[in-house]
């Protein structure tokens, strides 16, 4: 088969929207085995037919659109939960109305404005910004608890501060470095931790978060926060299911904060 200039084109699209497909399937599944399966999958299926790609409709929203067509006929199927607090999260996720987790994610994590969402969804836009405010009523009575924010910039950490506090959350602590982050959330264990991956001495948010995990155990879910989100978004290593991109907005903060309380993620970046 000839490959023409016009295939190669797709494919630089489709390489360059993949990291974020993979993102939102980590998020959406609540693990990163379960994310890639469904996105080799969406993968394999527009290689064989790209008919789901409809006149002007850009390659990431096509791409989004032929994975929920995907995952809706898998009956959005996930692995087994590998421990208690993924089980615990299973559990609430099938208590959630349906496509609201779906649109949540896509409208406050990915950034799709709701005619997108619609089109992603196969639905109206109407009942896309429905979805969306249920969404949001049912995960604020999800669980609050005590949050670490490692961040090193005053001017965002505070902003953070008065976000996840909005929220009902108590932040025990600000960190500016990797000492200060393992000193802290040793004193304190944190439900949440909120991660910065550049610190003020140089030294990394992923290594202050591997270092506390190592001492406080894999069950608190962590939220990292980078100006390169596609750096980490590689495959080459384990990734975490939670990633906001800088510069960030409230509703992201907000979205994420209630998705990791929710679901207790524990996957985090290995060195």
């Amino acid at each position: 088969m000839t490959t023409t200039h016009d295939d190669l084109d797709f494919s630089e699209q489709v390489g360059t929207v993949l990291p974020y497909l993979r993102r939102y399937a980590r998020a959406l599944t609540g693990s990163q085995k379960s994310g890639d399966t469904y996105a080799v999958a969406t993968l394999e299926a527009i290689l064989e037919d790209r008919s789901m790609f409809e006149d002007g409709m850009s390659v990431k929203v096509g791409l989004f659109k032929c994975f929920h067509s995907i995952w809706n006929s898998s009956g959005a199927i996930v692995d087994a939960p590998e421990d208690p607090l993924q089980s615990r999260a299973q559990t609430l996720l099938g208590r959630l109305t349906q496509n609201t987790r779906e649109v949540l994610l896509l409208r406050t994590i990915e950034d799709f404005n709701f005619t997108d969402i619609a089109k992603i969804i196969d639905a109206e836009i109407s009942e896309a910004r429905n979805l969306l405010a249920i969404a949001q009523e049912e995960m604020a009575h999800g669980v609050s608890g005590k949050v670490l924010i490692i961040e090193d910039e005053a001017i965002i950490s505070a902003d953070l501060h008065a976000i996840v506090t909005e929220q009902g959350h108590d932040v025990t602590s600000i960190a500016r470095t990797r000492d200060e982050a393992v000193i802290a959330g040793s004193s304190t264990k944190p439900d949440l931790i909120l991660a910065d991956i550049q610190l003020a001495d140089n030294s990394s948010g992923i290594d202050a978060v591997n270092d506390l995990l190592a001492i406080l155990g894999n069950d608190v879910p962590v939220i990292f926060i980078t100006a390169f989100p596609e750096r980490l978004l590689t495959g080459e290593r384990p990734e975490p299911a939670f990633l906001i991109s800088k510069p960030y907005r409230e509703e992201q903060v907000k979205s994420a904060v209630s998705q990791a309380m929710f679901f207790a993620s524990t996957q985090t970046l290995k060195s």
